[in-house]
Formats: C-alpha cells, sequence, structure tokens
C-alpha cells in the first residue's frame, strides 16, 4: 500500500513538472510572438495641442489619413489643447518610446512656450526624438486699406517716423505672428506697439475693422480679406515667395536678405524610440507627403510641404530653439 502511495505520488510529481515546463514554454512561446509581431501592430496616436479646426489639427489630419494607409493602422489624431499646447507635449514626453504615440510639433510649442513657462513638463530638445518636418507656412504682413502703407519699404518709414505710435495685433503672446513682429521691429530697430488677442481670427477682425494698424497671420488666413479689398498685403515672411501668392514679394526682397520665418509643423516622438521605429516612420511620412494630391491639400491651409529627414529636423529644431528661446528671454516674455 504504502509502496503503491509512493509510485503514485511520484506519477503525480512527474506530470506536475511537465505540466509546469509546458506551461513555461507556451509563455515563452507567446512571448516571443508579441515580441516578433512587426510595427506597428496597433493604432497609432498622434497628440495636438490645438483645438480642432486650428492649422496644427488641419495638418495632423491630413498627414494620419495617408500615414495611417502606408502603415496599415489608424493614425487617430489627439486633441489636447491646453497651455499653448505645452500640455499635450508634457504627455507625450512620459509617453512609452514605442512608436505608437506622437506628437504634432509646432513652433509655439517646442521653441517658445518652453522659454516663457516659469515651468513645463518637458526640454524641447532632450525629450523628443524628431522624426519629420510635414511643412511650413508662410505669414502675410498686411495693413488696414486707410494707411498710407504700400509696400514694407512704406511701413518701415511710417514706423521710424512715428515710434510707439503704430500697433499690430497678434493672435497671443509667444505665437508665431507675434514673435516674427517681434524679430521684424527688433532687426530694424523700429518701435511698434503689439496687442495681444486670443486667437488669430480675433486679431484679424480688429484690423479688418480698423481698431489696429498691422498685423501678421498665416497666408490662408489673410488672403480672402486681402483680395476682397479689406486688407492691403505688402510681404510675406519666407526667404522664397509663397506657392499660394506669389505676387507678394519676401522681407527678404524688402532689403533684409536673412529673414525668414514661418509657421511649421512636424511629428517628434518620446526621446527614447528606437531608431529603427523613428526611421520607419520617417520613410512612410515622407512617402505619404508625395502622393497625388497631399500637395494640394496642404495647399489649401497655406502649407507648404517640407518633408524633411529626422537629422534635418532636429537641425532645424536646435535653430528654433536658439533664436526664439533669446528672444523670449531679451524680450523677458511670460505666459499670461
Amino acid at each position: 500500500m504504502a509502496a503503491g502511495s509512493k509510485g503514485a505520488n511520484r506519477v503525480a510529481g512527474g506530470m506536475t513538472v511537465f505540466t509546469r515546463l509546458l506551461m513555461l514554454l507556451t509563455l515563452m512561446l507567446g512571448a516571443s510572438t508579441v515580441q516578433a509581431q512587426p510595427y506597428p501592430s496597433r493604432p497609432v496616436h498622434l497628440a495636438v495641442g490645438f483645438p480642432i479646426g486650428g492649422p496644427a489639427d488641419i495638418v495632423a489630419r491630413i498627414a494620419a489619413q495617408h500615414l495611417s494607409e502606408r502603415l496599415g493602422q489608424p493614425v487617430v489624431v489627439d486633441n489636447r489643447p491646453g497651455a499653448t499646447g505645452t500640455i499635450a507635449a508634457e504627455q507625450v514626453a512620459r509617453a512609452a518610446p514605442d512608436g505608437y504615440t506622437m506628437f504634432m510639433a509646432t513652433q509655439p510649442t517646442n521653441a517658445v512656450a518652453p522659454y516663457m513657462y516659469a515651468k513645463v513638463g518637458y526640454d524641447p530638445l532632450k525629450d523628443f526624438a524628431t522624426v519629420a518636418r510635414l511643412g511650413h507656412s508662410p505669414l502675410l504682413i498686411a495693413v488696414h486699406p486707410s494707411m498710407p502703407v504700400e509696400s514694407l519699404g512704406d511701413l518701415i518709414a511710417a514706423a521710424k517716423a512715428r515710434p510707439g505710435r503704430i500697433d499690430f495685433a497678434t493672435g497671443g503672446i509667444g505665437s508665431t505672428p507675434h514673435m516674427t513682429m517681434e524679430l521684424f521691429q527688433r532687426t530694424l530697430r523700429i518701435d511698434m506697439v503689439p496687442i495681444h488677442y486670443k486667437g488669430e481670427s480675433a486679431a484679424v477682425v480688429e484690423v479688418v475693422g480698423g481698431q489696429v494698424h498691422v498685423l501678421a497671420a498665416s497666408i490662408s488666413v489673410l488672403l480672402p480679406y486681402v483680395r476682397s479689398g479689406k486688407l492691403r498685403g505688402i510681404a510675406v515672411t519666407t526667404r522664397k515667395r509663397s506657392e499660394l501668392a506669389p505676387e507678394f514679394p519676401t522681407i527678404a526682397e524688402s532689403g533684409l536678405p536673412d529673414f525668414d520665418t514661418s509657421s511649421w509643423f512636424g511629428i517628434v516622438v518620446p526621446a527614447a524610440t528606437s531608431a529603427e521605429i523613428i526611421r520607419r516612420l520617417n520613410i512612410e511620412i515622407v512617402q505619404s507627403l508625395a502622393r497625388p494630391g497631399v500637395r494640394e491639400q496642404f495647399a489649401k491651409v497655406g502649407v507648404e510641404i517640407a518633408a524633411d529627414t529626422p537629422e534635418q529636423f532636429a537641425a532645424f529644431l536646435r535653430a528654433e530653439n536658439a533664436r526664439w528661446g533669446k528672444m523670449v528671454r531679451e524680450l523677458n516674455l511670460r505666459a499670461e
């Protein structure tokens, strides 16, 4: 009886060991299968730090649509507005570096706001890896038609003749139009007065109504007002003329050869994301931007395609931080 009992225990024990080995092997095979799944194997999220309907959101949705088709997985746009986009930027900086969370970088979020706020939860250069710059949007400088200003030279002469008496509207402190106009007047050593509004639309309304003299804004936003005679366009802010409205001269043509600013849009990911994933994303983004009709989709919102490599975008971002960080400090700008 005792001998039979021991034999049964050995069999039972043997079965237990075998079962455990089988379970362990199954788990290892399962883990191997998960690791071997090609990227991406589930939806990818693209966070945007601004509301639905704005330029960054529109560019993100155009890019996401075409990138989804290239990747074979949905690219979901997540709008997380607040604090000039810094809330969304911080969330992405802290996300898992697995290629499933991306961020729509812009000049305000990744080159200006980090220097304006007393504290932000990310470093714009150290906490992100650059994937690709999608494009840029030239700004158009415009004046109310009642002003005796037909060219940029006229505006400069008027500002020098009336220091502190010509004002310009902006969509908010630290916005690309605001920083562009500050750079413009500092470069020329003229004195104009900024008047800040909550959003670009409000700024345009005030200039159209004649309450403010001048503004710089997205060329796609201002063109309808310029072509209807409600505003007078005098110059674009990029080094090259705009593809959307080549009739307007550049600031560079008007005597400032190195002047070149624009609203820009690019995709970044958490810093520790693998080079393999970054390269894959860059290839798919660049190829999706080259698809028929994409250039026309971007042009409708005044954006010209850039399609940078990760390295080109990284160099561009370093230069933007150096330029705008210095200006924020010199002007002692603080977020409201």
